[in-house]
């Protein structure tokens, strides 16, 4: 049986508070760049595959990335970029 096809977009939508993860984003990338890792890389390696021994477990980075899915820091990542220098880029701004 076929699935009726619609023209309406889905929303996707997280109701966690965008603040938590802008919090544990910058206290990871502290922690990376305090030991000596390129932290952008680290990070990238983390949401990309989901293993957390691409960050630090120096002054609790693991333990705190891992509290949040994936998926939230990914679009805080987004929302951060978009609504910083990255709206001029996409033409939006």
């Amino acid at each position: 049986m076929e699935r009726p096809q619609s023209d309406a977009t889905m929303h996707f939508r997280y109701d966690r508070d965008a603040a938590d993860a802008r919090r544990v984003l910058i206290h990871v990338y502290r922690a990376l760049k305090d030991k000596g890792y390129d932290p952008t890389s680290q990070l990238v390696g983390y949401l990309l595959s989901g293993d957390p021994t691409y960050i630090t477990s120096h002054a609790g980075a693991r333990a705190l990335i891992r509290s949040l899915d994936r998926d939230v820091l990914l679009e805080e990542l987004v929302r951060a970029y978009i609504e910083g220098t990255g709206s001029q880029a996409a033409g939006l701004g």
